[in-house]
């Protein structure tokens, strides 16, 4: 769709009322005819209407919707959210009129957009609209733009991925600009994303200065909403009370090594609302103003003809309070935006880079259906080693890979590490090295061994042909007070210049096709895979309770996270201790254990690092692994599909998960497995809602005859099943 460019022309922007857009038109926008919310469940049947932008009749208005979601604005005064609806369950989540967002510029805040004079801010009323007033003390509108949703990582599958197209979309966006002398030339850009299919859109804004003075941008707030309260008490803090749960907030602004999106969050900040005088809590200590915006900074500076690009603000309308329900709407968020997440190579740790032992891992990973190696961390891989010897080591290696269909990368840590005094992060409130980051010491991406640790790994990657990155330590927020690191000018700026350097290196990375393992957050921003969530000590237990523990963290991993966006541990030789009784080698020796191990991170979609020195040692060994490889990639795609949890592991009884994937030609992959030591009987209850399947369905258990079952009215199958001791059962639905 071509791109439509509205302008207002607006002689005085100061004087301006709602008669000010009246009878101007809005050419090539459909007229808004009322609502009309999607009828059948998104998660279940894919939705076929596109999001639009709508005008209304008098031209006052802008309707953004894809029938999931609505977003209202008024073009009078002045640019405001009026609605925010969830069309499914009409739920509404404006309460209050704001402004869209602010700024600080050169110390001095400002509103971009909104409007004032609402006289009731508990909720919001049709017949106040026209009442509103715009202060000339904000940003007003100057024109607005109407387009086609952009990727926001150029990426292109290169491996096998479940969902290998960009997501698609319309976008609205609002310009506006200031009367005031010292902003001339300053011109700030509000842009939402409606995405194509599920109730989500993406809000940032761009701020250029087309003047001839510098103006210093000290915070962004990019999104402010007053929100319906999530519960009503007389008395009680903003931190005890629950916070709007259907309204779900992500940006890609995010760190600390929780491996968790909410944890990791740095943006989203629930407040209290002074504006709402007739809140029923006495001390208006309600939390539910949500504002959007970095913790500290950006405290960038810009010259002329400067630009600035905010954080990307993703906005998930929920309908439910289920917690499986609600997870499976996250995933397929992620699997929209960030496409890339949906790749899953299979892939093993090798912990030696001697040539030969190289070579002998891709030929065993040819062998038995492997797709990737990684160079392990203290398999003597140094990446920022690039000296001609160096690189065509691992260029020759790469490119033995790449003949036999195999793709290889490696390890490199960048925090987490003790560089220089001149070059690790400054601590504000001592001005020493190191004593404010969070793992103890780190380096400042923005000091002169940062900026050439990022230069010397894009060297390497380039010119071997790497295909994967393991990055552990990505920067992990940590401020620095220093002023003579060349990448940021002191503490203002300092966590903003550092996530741009990295967020930047991954996506270059993934527009090359590198594949990204990152034990953080940073998944819109080009990642691929993050731990599933565990405690490196738990690999020195004990095999048997290792393989419980495993299916713990991949139960309790995927609540929000896909499969594929989770890695697991095997540790083929020792790990941080625990001695033989840990770890898998001698392969053949433990292949009941290996292949248990195989089984469970397969069958839930789940890659895992096998590291160690091989992938087998015998025959038997080697037949295990391409069985177990074989059975994966014949079941890839619904393995790779959502789960359903079903079990939580607990070591006393059964436990299991169901793929679901009402699009695929297999609608459905249960995994039961029983930890006890005896056979068991159980008969077990299948939720087979999200399959899509009505009425019946057919259900073979392993590679055996299929049975036609009949759902009950909660779209149940009831099975009975025998399993054996310590083993896995699957069954195939459709």
């Amino acid at each position: 769709m071509r791109t439509v460019l509205l302008f207002f022309l607006i002689g005085c922007l100061g004087s301006m009322s709602p008669s000010g857009l009246q009878g101007q038109t809005l050419p090539e926008l459909p007229l808004w005819a009322g609502e009309k919310p999607v009828t059948a469940d998104w998660l279940v049947t894919p939705v076929a209407a596109p999001a639009r932008v709508y005008r209304s009749a008098d031209s006052r208005e802008l309707y953004l919707t894809n029938g999931l979601l609505l977003r209202r604005f008024r073009l009078t005064p002045n640019a405001a959210t009026v609605s925010l609806k969830h069309l499914g369950t009409g739920e509404q989540f404006v309460r209050s009129v704001r402004a869209e967002a602010r700024l600080t510029l050169n110390g001095r805040t400002y509103n971009i957009g909104g409007m004032t004079g609402q006289p009731l801010h508990a909720y919001l009323r049709e017949e106040w609209l026209d009442k509103l007033t715009a202060s000339t003390a904000d940003f007003q509108l100057q024109r607005v733009e109407v387009g086609s949703l952009k990727p926001y990582v150029n990426w292109k599958p290169k491996l096998w991925a479940t969902n290998p197209n960009p997501p698609t979309g319309q976008t609205l966006s609002f310009t506006y600009i200031h009367q005031a002398t010292e902003l001339k030339g300053v011109t700030v850009t509000v842009h939402y994303g409606l995405y194509d299919g599920l109730p989500l859109l993406v809000k940032w804004l761009t701020v250029q200065n087309t003047g001839t003075a510098e103006v210093t941008l000290d915070a962004v707030t990019n999104e402010i909403l007053a929100v319906p309260e999530e519960e009503s008490a007389v008395v009680g803090r903003p931190d005890q009370m629950q916070k709007p749960a259907r309204l779900y907030i992500e940006s890609n602004y995010a760190f600390n090594n929780a491996m968790k999106a909410n944890l990791s969050d740095q943006t989203t900040h629930w407040k209290t609302d002074s504006l709402y005088r007739s809140q029923v809590n006495y001390d208006y200590q309600t939390p539910c103003l949500l504002e959007v915006h970095p913790p500290i900074g950006p405290g960038v500076t810009l010259s002329a003809g400067g630009a600035f690009t905010s954080i990307r603000t993703n906005e998930l309308l929920l309908d439910s309070y289920d917690r499986e329900r609600n997870g499976l709407a996250k995933r397929r968020m992620y699997r929209t935006i960030a496409p890339w997440t949906t790749q899953n190579p299979i892939f093993m740790h090798l912990i030696s880079t001697d040539p030969g032992k190289v070579r002998d891992m891709v030929d065993q990973c040819a062998a038995t259906g492997y797709e990737m190696i990684i160079l392990s961390f203290g398999s003597g891989l140094n990446m920022e080693d690039t000296s001609a010897a160096n690189i065509q080591k691992f260029k020759a290696l790469a490119d033995y890979a790449h003949s036999k269909g195999i793709l290889l990368g490696g390890y490199s840590l960048f925090s987490s590490r003790r560089i220089s005094d001149a070059d690790d992060v400054i601590d504000p409130k001592t001005g020493l090295p190191d004593k404010g980051a969070q793992f103890g010491a780190a380096p400042c991406l923005g000091s002169v061994w940062g900026l050439a640790y990022l230069k010397k790994l894009k060297k390497f990657i380039s010119e071997t042909g790497f295909d994967i990155l393991e990055h552990d330590g990505p920067y992990p927020g940590d401020v620095c007070a220093s002023t003579t690191h060349p990448g940021h000018k002191g503490l203002a700026d300092s966590q903003w210049a550092q996530m741009e350097m990295q967020k930047g290196f991954y996506r270059w990375l993934n527009e090359r096709g590198v594949y990204i393992n990152a034990p953080d957050w940073y998944f819109l921003d080009g990642t691929h895979k993050i731990a599933m969530g565990y405690r490196e000590v738990n690999f020195s237990l004990p095999r048997a309770e290792q393989i419980v523990h495993g299916r713990q963290h991949i139960f309790d991993g995927t609540w929000e996270k896909t499969p594929s966006m989770g890695w697991m541990f095997v540790p083929l030789t020792e790990y941080q201790g625990g001695g033989s009784a840990a770890t898998i080698e001698p392969l053949s020796e433990h292949l009941p254990d290996y292949k248990a191990l195989m089984l469970q991170n397969y069958g839930s979609g789940a890659q895992a690092c096998y590291r160690g020195p091989r992938l087998y040692d015998t025959d038997a060994t080697k037949a295990v692994v391409s069985e177990v490889v074989q059975w994966y990639k014949m079941y890839r795609t619904v393995l790779n599909a959502d789960l359903i949890h079903l079990r939580r592991p607990d070591g006393r009884d059964w436990d299991g998960m169901l793929h679901v994937d009402p699009t695929g030609k297999q609608k459905g992959l249960a995994i039961l497995f029983n930890p006890l030591k005896e056979p068991i009987t159980r008969t077990i209850q299948l939720p087979l809602y999200y399959t899509g399947l009505m009425g019946k369905a057919r259900i073979r258990v392993g590679e055996g005859k299929p049975r036609l079952y009949s759902l009950n009215g909660q779209h149940e199958a009831t099975v009975t099943l025998e399993m054996a001791p310590e083993s896995m059962t699957w069954l195939l639905i459709d």
